[in-house]
């Protein structure tokens, strides 16, 4: 059990039986009365975020999580399948787990799964990945004074914003925390 006062972001804890992942963490210390924390979580089964409000001095139960080293494979409707680097075994990861990283992920990409025994919870993704320009809007000649920015298709299939300097062919890193363009590879 841990105190409530030792949520912070990113920290994972189980309420009632529901796994959350701090996102945001509040303390309000009025004049007068209790300190209340709140937070902002997600619920890692269901996938939905909701706040929370407790009470100074509230205990919740602190879970042990493991991490795994993986490589990404392949997917199918249902699954999304890694290889774990140190036991070659290869967890069949559920599409909802995953599919908001879905533009993001290539095959063969290293990435991080996070399990509470042997259910998997979380997917952690490298800061940046490389990805290939294979559609471009035509910039409009002689427009580059401005920041003009143009949208591209990546080959996962992930809609980036970018300078309008980009062509198709090109290959750039995106942000994976964001899904925003960093630079031209």
């Amino acid at each position: 059990m841990i105190d409530v006062n030792e949520l912070r972001k990113g920290v994972t804890f189980q309420v009632e039986g529901d796994l959350y992942r701090v996102l945001e963490y509040t303390h309000n210390k009025p004049g007068r009365g209790t300190a209340t924390i709140r937070i902002k979580a997600r619920d890692l089964r269901k996938f939905n975020t909701l706040e929370m409000t407790f009470i100074s001095g509230d205990r919740v139960k602190d879970i042990r999580l493991d991490y795994h080293n993986v490589q990404y494979l392949y997917r199918d409707e249902n699954f999304y399948y890694f290889m774990d680097m140190d036991t070659f075994e290869q967890p069949a990861i559920p599409t909802k787990l995953v599919e908001e990283y879905e533009g993001l992920l290539k095959e063969n990409m290293e990435v991080k799964l996070t399990f509470f025994g042997e259910e998997p919870l979380d997917i952690e993704l490298p800061t940046s990945v490389d990805l290939k320009v294979v559609s471009a809007e035509a910039s409009a000649r002689g427009n580059t004074a401005t920041g003009v920015t143009k949208q591209v298709i990546t080959d996962t299939g992930l809609k980036v914003q970018v300078p309008g300097f980009v062509n198709e062919g090109d290959t750039i890193r995106v942000d994976t925390r964001t899904g925003e363009y960093l630079t031209r590879v």
